[in-house]
């Protein structure tokens, strides 16, 4: 099984840490979770 990421948060900060999670390990599994309906699409 490969390494997984929950990054709690997906604001602007949550995606950039998930970005460079990506960038630095493209095999991770990734998973956002965030507490309001709405996603940041700005990062």
């Amino acid at each position: 099984m490969g390494k997984r990421v929950v990054i709690i948060g997906a604001g602007a900060g949550g995606a950039s840490a998930a970005a460079e999670a990506r960038r630095r390990d493209p095999s991770l599994a990734i998973a956002m979770i965030e507490r309001g309906p709405q996603v940041s699409v700005a990062a």
